[in-house]
């Protein structure tokens, strides 16, 4: 009887404890989440979009650079392609629509520890309803998986091929899912900072692109008007104004009204040697500058890179495996280096990033075979990254020593 009395309440307490408390970002690891594939015979009318190259998804035409694990995704869930194993199964993917498929991704964050995910949105890609009401499917799934599996989630604009008048399509589409009441912004899984709901805008300053800081000001303005925190994305050397980043003093001005901020740096080191030597010459000084202003500073790490299936169907040529991952050693080098720097909180790109080779969910270590050719790590469990970005929670609240742990049998 007494067991029988214990046991409710041993449960209750195990699922409270798995609850991420999402009224700060402080001490959180968060994931990018894209959330972008699409598949035919989904139900979106995208095709194979963030699959196919060149409007084909077969051998020798492909957008990804590593294959996901579907395994735990019902069947009806997945969706069959032309490519195949060696065994000559055929290999199937999943299409981000599907709500199976978002709620598996964030019951891994859940089980492997990881405190939620940034979902990104294209705003480029408001304008058209085509492409618009899949994303707010999207949305809709992951408001409810993050809720369902104790994470948190927030909405991250990204501002990527926008034009002059370009800011004005988030403002709208902020309007829209406020007033559709397809956001919910207060609710306990929406990530809060500072007492405020938080949203994040990527890709301020970099030189790539027109600057429009009259317009950013403005939408700055906006959101923090209706009552947000935000988060701004920024080049990975706007500390000094160079390199990757527009010089422009005023830059500054516009970030310092900013709650967080996080620089890219996706593709701007290769090795963990350049993480170690990037601790003094560029973390500090960014967290220093941060500090100093009262705003928070939120590294992006990332487990290494490759696009060469991408690359050439814009034909392009690019190196395969352009940034080894060397089974984990080098996102580990970078956290430990943000650790180093007195980061408070850590932003890992990307959660399922296929196209680019930076997704930390489950890929097959045996993908398939053919034209195409995919990463894999063969002598690595395919829950590898997802177990170590969960180490990662431990390394930034100093549970654990920065020694990379030994992953499980």
């Amino acid at each position: 009887m007494i067991r029988l009395l214990i046991l409710p309440f041993l449960l209750a307490t195990s699922i409270h404890a798995q609850v991420v408390d999402t009224s700060t970002l402080t001490g959180k690891v968060v994931c990018g989440y894209q959330g972008w594939f699409r598949c035919e015979g989904d139900g979106s009318n995208n095709g194979w979009h963030h699959y196919a190259a060149g409007g084909k998804f077969e051998p020798g035409q492909s957008h990804i650079e590593m294959w996901p694990d579907v395994s735990e995704i019902p069947p009806h869930d997945r969706f069959a392609t032309p490519f195949k194993h060696a065994d000559g199964r055929t290999a199937e993917v999943f299409s981000s629509i599907r709500e199976s498929a978002v709620q598996l991704h964030f019951k891994w964050m859940r089980d492997y520890g990881i405190d939620g995910a940034f979902l990104q949105r294209f705003a480029t890609t408001t304008r058209d309803k085509r492409f618009r009401d899949p994303m707010d499917q999207v949305l809709a799934h992951c408001q409810s998986a993050a809720k369902a599996n104790g994470r948190g989630w927030t909405l991250m604009y990204d501002l990527s091929g926008i034009k002059e008048d370009g800011i004005q399509l988030v403002i709208d589409d902020w309007k829209r899912l406020i007033t559709e009441k397809r956001l919910e912004r207060d609710g306990s899984a929406y990530f809060h900072h500072h007492g405020k709901p938080l949203v994040a805008l990527w890709g301020l300053g970099f030189k790539d692109r027109a600057p429009m800081l009259d317009e950013w000001s403005r939408l700055i303005t906006f959101l923090r008007d209706d009552g947000c925190a935000i988060m701004l994305g920024v080049p990975y050397y706007w500390g000094t104004l160079d390199h990757d980043c527009i010089k422009d003093r005023k830059l500054h001005e516009l970030i310092a009204r900013a709650d967080i901020v996080s620089p890219w740096a996706v593709g701007r080191l290769g090795t963990p040697q350049d993480a170690a030597n990037r601790v003094e010459k560029i973390l500090k000084p960014d967290v220093a500058w941060c500090a100093g202003r009262k705003l928070d500073y939120l590294p992006v790490i990332f487990p290494g890179f490759s696009w060469q299936n991408l690359s050439k169907s814009r034909g392009q040529e690019a190196k395969f495996d352009a940034i080894p991952r060397l089974g984990g050693q080098f996102l580990w080098s970078q956290a430990v280096a943000a650790r180093q720097a007195d980061a408070q909180m850590l932003y890992v790109a990307m959660f399922d990033e296929l196209d680019e080779g930076t997704a930390i969910f489950k890929t097959m270590n045996q993908p398939p075979v053919g034209d195409s050719q995919f990463l894999a790590e063969p002598s690595l469990p395919n829950d590898h990254y997802l177990w170590l970005t969960g180490m990662l929670v431990k390394l930034l609240r100093g549970e654990i020593s920065v020694e990379m742990p030994t992953n499980k049998p």
